[in-house]
């Protein structure tokens, strides 16, 4: 029965790997993230087929168990996740006021338009 539950594990997190690794800003960007989902999917998969190796590092790193340290190690995936998340929202933002201002200029009316009844802006 461990057996497929390991089997269960190990496809699981081939599949969120794999969902995770599309898109992305440019290729530096992307190169970084499948690497280190890669090796998450790597470390992940190994865990999963030995848990006594993972149980063994943490205590090695002074940590009781093997959950505890992957519990860590979440914490911290997740903190990083925020802050890239927080910035992609922040560019995000800057972009999206940047093209509404830029449009409100394109729109505006000019004073002969408007004297002369019309109330849309110049097509250029």
């Amino acid at each position: 029965m461990q057996i497929f539950v390991q089997i269960a594990l190990v496809l699981a997190v081939i599949g969120m790997s794999v969902a995770l690794m599309r898109g992305g800003i440019n290729a530096r960007h992307l190169a970084i993230r499948r690497i280190l989902l890669l090796l998450f999917a790597l470390v992940a998969a190994f865990s999963v087929v030995f848990p006594e190796l993972l149980t063994r590092l943490a205590r090695l790193l002074g940590i009781g168990r093997g959950t505890d340290l992957v519990l860590y190690a979440l914490i911290v995936s997740f903190l990083v996740y925020m802050a890239t998340s927080f910035q992609r929202f922040r560019h995000m933002e800057s972009t999206v006021t940047q093209l509404a201002r830029r449009i409100a200029i394109d729109e505006v009316v000019s004073p002969e338009d408007f004297a002369e009844g019309r109330t849309t802006g110049r097509k250029r």
